[in-house]
């Protein structure tokens, strides 16, 4: 049996706020743009490439609270082309990352009352499992909990025996 990865990891920077539309059936999708950069060739020039993100559910909803334009967050998804059909009639393919987790490095958390809207550092998790929610220090998502504020350790407790990360 042939066995296949399809595995995506990013760390960058949101190129516009996320957008957040809803399903027929009520789902929360977000779409947002990551920027990456990275030094080329022996001119030294830093490339950027863009990635278009897809998240859904809850994930999609704590995109909508925690990050903005300019927001580092690292995504971890795959990759999925689809097909659409332009305004002018024209088959085209868009290339796009669904985003499984997160970690949210900066986050604007004014929509949670605890801010005026400046980018704090967060050790915020977000997975895209199963009844994700919003808690007072961060993401709360898939079972697991997010690392309290800065400076404080705390155990992250699992869902199940099968999500142990070793």
């Amino acid at each position: 049996m042939a066995y296949s990865v399809n595995k995506v990891l990013l760390l960058g920077n949101l190129g516009r706020d996320p957008e957040v539309r809803y399903t027929q059936a009520g789902k929360p999708v977000a779409n947002f743009t990551l920027a990456t950069s990275e030094r080329s060739g022996r001119d030294g020039q830093d490339r950027t490439e863009w990635h278009n993100i897809v998240a859904w559910d809850k994930l999609a909803e704590l995109c909508e609270r925690l990050i903005k334009k300019g927001s580092k967050v690292y995504v971890e998804g795959r990759l999925q082309t689809r097909e659409y059909t332009d305004r002018n009639g024209n088959k085209r393919w868009m290339t796009e990352v669904v985003a499984r987790e997160m970690v949210f490095l900066t986050t604007d958390r004014s929509g949670a009352g605890q801010g005026q809207g400046a980018p704090h550092p967060a050790d915020a998790y977000a997975g895209g499992g199963n009844g994700a929610s919003a808690g007072a220090a961060g993401a709360v998502a898939g079972g697991r909990s997010a690392a309290p504020a800065q400076g404080a350790a705390e155990a992250i407790p699992y869902a199940d025996d099968e999500d142990i990360p070793f």
